[in-house]
């Protein structure tokens, strides 16, 4: 497991360093996380492909209230089809929000299509196709994602 993220950070405390890194299915859903801690709701929302299909509106009001997230990630699989690489990724996020802490754990589905199959611009790295997380009651320490056969936790 990858652990992302540390206690909650005081009012007056500095936002993480900035990380956009899309080289593996890990690095894209941290560094999607970096954007929602940052409060940078575009860089966020440009981690997902279109097949996602989620206005920006309603995915940035999801996130309007965040003040603090940890991400703990699971082992990627991979598996190929039609001249793209498909990655399920196990993830459990904990919010910290206006309301309280709530803890969500599933999957992420990341597409990559093949890197030298794209002759024109613009190119397009890998990138979350799908997100399957549901809110859990465990705690965050013992909650796990999972991606079972239709991506669901």
């Amino acid at each position: 497991m990858v652990l992302v993220g540390a206690a909650a950070p005081a009012a007056a405390q500095e936002a993480p360093a900035y990380r956009d890194d899309r080289s593996t299915p890990e690095a894209v859903v941290e560094s999607l996380y970096n954007a929602v801690e940052r409060r940078e709701w575009a860089r966020a929302y440009s981690y997902f492909r279109d097949e996602a299909d989620r206005p920006f509106a309603e995915f940035a009001a999801g996130y309007a209230d965040t003040r603090h997230v940890r991400l703990k990630l699971g082992t990627a699989t991979s598996e190929g089809a039609a001249g793209s690489l498909y990655f399920r990724l196990p993830a459990v996020v904990e919010a910290e929000t206006a309301a309280g802490t709530r803890v969500f754990a599933g999957c992420y589905t990341l597409r990559l299509a093949q890197p030298a199959a794209q002759i024109e611009p613009p190119f397009r790295p890998m990138g979350i196709a799908a997100a399957t997380l549901r809110q859990v009651p465990d705690g965050f320490e013992a909650a796990r994602g999972r991606c079972d056969e239709a991506g669901t936790p």
